[in-house]
């Protein structure tokens, strides 16, 4: 039956592949092997499929390289442009930075300008005091001068009457009184011009007094000037401070008002009361000085941007890598890297070279230091208000549990212990136990820190 179809084949494929014999020849015999149009036809089919078998795998190979290529390209130019906009965001910080050391140091120089115009203020307020008093004093002597002066007056014009004759028309006696009349004008000239070079000399000093006190008040004027523009620079540098801060919580999501009222709660005590220097001269019961509001409502700005830097330094907004990274993995559901299902991220993933310090990114207690399964060599530190940062996969360690640390200090060094596929540091950040996007802390405070 079998011999029978290949004999059919043979018949079919006979015009188009005819028979062929191959002759073997030697010194002492011929032999021929004899190619039937059927195994001729399965002879070039095998060579077909091997050439079109060896063309696909060369295509292949080749598109695999140059898609390779391409990928590595592409990888190239996205880790250059990472890489620039590394470099513009470091740039962009330090110059953020270097402005607002800058506008510390002119809030620093406006606060002794206003110490020392509040101490020129209140001297000048002494000197008006003094000036005030030593003008009532000088009132009440010129007049004190005046009145015996008109006495004297009064006495001279009496005496002078009893001289000429008396009241009622009769003649003066002479001889003794008519002397003691004389004696007693003389003295009374004597003691209206003693008075008289009194009176000027009271008068002119007044009149010096006067000067003075326009002069002051002058001086009061300028120093109420520049207390204004001291006080408007003071307000306007307060504002441009708190304002990024105020951005930088809201961008984190969290209420300003009740984040500033937990940290008032916990630090009632820094610094005490902030009692302004009083400088009216009209009693308790006097309305109070504009200026005295105002510096007031400075102090209540001061102590709010002062809880505004509590704040901040509790809570995790700097990066917990000072030299160049690179941004591997986000926060977010994500392929894992060694099982291959979907799992959820809960934290990001920053890579760079093995032994890169990383630095805690809020002041905050250690509540873990070892080997964590999946993290490795891990770090957890507590912070206020129920958050928490964890640092995993690291190289080495330089923090204890039970250990305080501040914002900036240095933790450990980046590794690849754990559950790991290369050098890089996991970094999360919880807020009561529930993990929550780190980027948002970072991204908030770019513009500030």
């Amino acid at each position: 039956m079998t011999r029978r179809l290949f004999h059919r084949i043979d018949m079919a494929l006979e015009r188009f592949l005819p028979e062929q014999r191959l002759f073997l020849r030697t010194d002492h015999s011929t032999r021929f092997v004899r190619l039937s149009p059927s195994a001729q036809a399965l002879g070039l089919a095998g060579g077909a499929t091997v050439v079109a078998w060896a063309m696909l795998s060369t295509a292949i190979v080749l598109m695999d390289q140059v898609g390779a290529d391409t990928l590595r390209d592409q990888t190239k130019r996205e880790q250059a442009l990472y890489d620039d906009r590394l470099n513009a965001l470091a740039a962009e910080r330090d110059a953020t930075a270097d402005e607002a050391n800058a506008a510390r140091k002119r809030f620093e120089l406006a606060l002794d300008e206003v110490s020392r115009m509040q101490s020129e203020l209140l001297a000048s307020e002494e000197r008006r005091r003094e000036l005030e008093t030593g003008m009532d004093v000088l009132r009440q002597t010129l007049r004190k001068t005046m009145a015996e002066r008109d006495a004297a007056r009064a006495r001279t014009r009496e005496l002078a009457a009893e001289r000429d004759g008396t009241a009622d028309g009769r003649p003066v006696a002479e001889g003794p009184r008519a002397a003691d009349v004389q004696d007693t004008l003389a003295f009374l000239t004597a003691a209206l011009e003693e008075t008289a070079i009194e009176r000027d000399t009271v008068a002119a000093n007044a009149a010096a007094a006067f000067d003075l006190a326009e002069a002051l008040a002058y001086e009061q004027e300028l120093t109420a000037e520049r207390n204004d523009q001291i006080f408007a620079s003071l307000e306007e540098a307060l504002t441009v401070s708190v304002a990024p801060l105020d951005k930088m919580f809201q961008a984190a999501g969290l209420s300003t008002d009740q984040l500033i009222e937990r940290v008032r709660q916990g630090y009632s005590g820094i610094g005490g009361p902030l009692t302004p220097l009083s400088m009216s001269s009209k009693g308790d019961d006097a309305m109070p000085d504009p200026d005295e509001l105002r510096a007031s409502a400075l102090m209540g700005r001061l102590d709010e941007l002062n809880l505004y830097r509590i704040a901040a330094e509790k809570l995790p907004f700097a990066q917990p890598l000072k030299s160049a990274y690179r941004f591997t993995s986000p926060f977010g559901m994500r392929r894992h890297p060694t099982s291959g299902g979907m799992r959820m991220h809960e934290g990001a993933d920053f890579a760079s070279a093995y032994g890169t310090p990383i630095y805690a990114t809020a002041d905050g207690i250690v509540t873990k230091a070892g080997w964590v399964s999946g993290y490795g060599r891990m770090v957890k530190i507590r912070h206020e208000f129920g958050l928490e940062t964890r640092y995993g996969h690291m190289a080495r360690l330089h923090v204890k549990e039970g250990q305080r640390v501040s914002r900036g200090d240095r933790i450990g060094d980046m590794g690849n212990s754990g559950r790991s596929t290369g050098t890089h540091l996991h970094y999360e950040v919880r807020v009561d136990g529930k993990p929550v996007n780190p980027m948002t802390y970072i991204k908030a405070a770019r513009d500030v820190f």
